[in-house]
């Protein structure tokens, strides 16, 4: 998912014994898996963590535009840049029906745009590396958008309603962003041998940062009891890992690829894929702002955000004078 380390206030989960009637009659809610709307009583902790989850996941779908945006006006051919150009358009549409689920908690979309731009919200890690060639398109539409799918199905069936009915159309269109990735890494490993290297090279740099999306290893993430136990998060950070690394190998193996990963083995007693270490210092470090392009990324939402300013204004300005118009004109102009 695009959102990660999900603060929730409590690394415990509270026992029935020490809640009081309203959070007895909302937790009951919740385990017998009846959506809780905008409008139900709810605890403030589960609504605090809901706009961090729900803002971090737009705010990662907006980011999340850059690095593809940087390869539009280098695509190989008219049809895959028409096809870049209407995944971007999708990540920009996520990024709205996000921003509106996130309203309805009480919070407005331009707290929510200042946090991101002051750098006091978090989006994804994975949007904070580099992309070298175009070969990296895929590998994002591919292992990015593959390892958002595993983490975004589970959502539409979360506990809080509007957050789960805007991930249905969301999941349907990161399926097509999936298929297009793995559509040029095929193209590539089709090709010369030149394209293929750079599919591997793509692979080699993307593998890792894919699977420190899911979070941290279930040991040190203190959040996620608590998040589970309001159904807002309905797998752990490993379990979702490990789908993403068994679903992965055989589409690398499909390739003719290798997964960057020398400890990789399929372990016959599980019927699961073992994975090497992942290096949670570089993830960390990414997190707190000292990633590759973690700079550049902010700077371009700051400047989108400052030179988009008239035209927010211009919507405004048209917005108050047709509020003031009498209703029969307004009507009439609709």
């Amino acid at each position: 998912m695009y959102a990660q380390m999900v603060e929730t206030g409590a690394t415990t989960v509270k026992s029935v014994t020490d809640m009081d009637e309203a959070e007895k009659n909302f937790q009951a809610r919740i385990d017998r898996e009846i959506k809780i709307e905008p409008r139900d009583w709810m605890p403030d902790a589960y609504r605090k963590t809901l706009i961090r989850q729900i803002s971090q996941h737009a705010h990662s779908e907006i980011v999340g535009q850059l690095p593809e945006g940087n390869w539009v006006t280098r695509a190989p051919s008219l049809q895959r840049k028409a096809i870049l150009l209407a995944k971007i358009q999708d990540e920009a549409g996520h990024g709205l029906y996000l921003y509106a689920a996130a309203e309805t908690l009480g919070v407005s979309r331009d707290e929510l745009t200042e946090a991101l731009l002051d750098g006091k919200a978090k989006y994804s890690s994975i949007f904070n590396y580099p992309t070298l060639s175009w070969a990296d398109m895929g590998a994002i539409g591919w292992l990015v958008d593959g390892a958002a799918i595993i983490n975004q199905i589970p959502l539409c069936r979360c506990s809080y309603g509007p957050y789960a009915r805007a991930m249905v159309r969301v999941c349907k269109e990161e399926s097509f962003h999936q298929r297009q990735g793995f559509d040029i890494m095929m193209a590539l490993c089709r090709g010369s041998a030149a394209q293929k290297s750079l599919a591997q090279d793509a692979l080699n740099r993307w593998w890792w940062p894919s699977l420190m999306m899911f979070g941290p290893p279930d040991g040190e993430s203190v959040n996620s009891a608590q998040s589970a136990a309001w159904r807002i998060k309905l797998f752990s950070n490993d379990e979702l890992r490990q789908r993403m690394v068994d679903q992965t190998v055989p589409q690398a193996e499909y390739l003719g690829l290798t997964i960057p990963d020398p400890d990789l083995h399929f372990d016959d007693s599980s019927g699961h894929y073992v994975y090497g270490k992942i290096d949670w210092e570089e993830f960390y470090q990414v997190l707190k702002g000292n990633g590759p392009c973690n700079r550049e990324r902010l700077a371009a939402r700051r400047t989108a955000h400052h030179d988009g300013a008239w035209f927010r204004d211009a919507l405004a300005a048209h917005a108050a004078k047709h509020a003031a118009q009498p209703s029969d004109q307004r009507n009439a102009a609709s």
